[in-house]
């Protein structure tokens, strides 16, 4: 399998994955969940490259879901602080690469530092044409659909269109593939609107061991499929 291959069919224009695996990849190598965590935390900038190279619109990931705050106060607290702490480490390597960067997902209960980076990653790469990575951080669909349709109301849209709908969520791109790393099979409350007609990959493979040649894997299974979206092809 060759990138030129995979270039020559059609490449999604929007990927979400769920990151998911990361304390179990640690633990089955006698590490603590927290390693796992930070490795998957710098996979994402390596995937962000693999899917940049592949020509992929936009890459949606899922870092941290409204649900995540009830895991334990030591795990919440090193993915609060982490990114903040790891911040100055990799900033000009972020900003020095044509990839957009974009936060999705609630605001209200990140501390204002984390939300200092993400404003200045928002800002200084919004001119950039790569591929935008949206990190839902904070994120999860009931809250996403909810907000949406509370402001269409405020708004006085009684009977929204799904233009109407998309133009109110957070992320507003349907997504044409799903990933979801480690194993399990379930959508955990991400994307439910734009995962509508998206077609499904599941891997066996942890989201931190989740490499190009995964990804490239994911990618020509999906050229595979046969998208009729409800109809059939003449």
């Amino acid at each position: 399998m060759n990138i030129n291959k995979l270039k020559q069919r059609e490449i999604p224009k929007h990927v979400a994955i769920i990151l998911d695996g990361n304390g179990r990849w640690a633990k089955r190598r006698g590490l603590p969940r927290t390693y796992g965590h930070y490795q998957g935390g710098l996979n994402i900038g390596r995937v962000a490259e693999y899917a940049n190279e592949l020509g992929i619109e936009t890459l949606t990931v899922y870092a941290f879901s409204t649900e995540n705050w009830n895991r334990p106060q030591e795990e919440v607290n090193y993915l609060m602080t982490t990114p903040i702490k790891e911040f100055e480490k990799y900033k000009s390597k972020i900003l020095n690469s044509n990839i957009r960067v974009k936060h999705v997902g609630r605001r209200q209960e990140l501390s204002k530092e984390l939300l200092d980076i993400i404003d200045l990653l928002e800002r200084e790469t919004d001119s950039h044409t790569g591929t935008t990575i949206q990190i839902a951080f904070n994120y999860g669909s009931y809250d996403e659909l909810l907000t949406a349709y509370q402001t269409m109301m405020k708004a006085g849209i009684k009977t929204p269109t799904k233009e109407d709908v998309f133009g109110h969520l957070m992320v507003k791109q349907p997504v044409d593939l799903l990933i979801r790393t480690s194993g399990e099979q379930r959508l955990s409350n991400y994307l439910l609107w734009q995962l509508s007609y998206a077609e499904l990959y599941f891997t066996k493979t942890a989201w931190p061991a989740f490499n190009k040649k995964a990804l490239w894997k994911a990618i020509a299974h999906y050229q595979k499929r046969d998208r009729r979206f409800g109809g059939l092809k003449k």
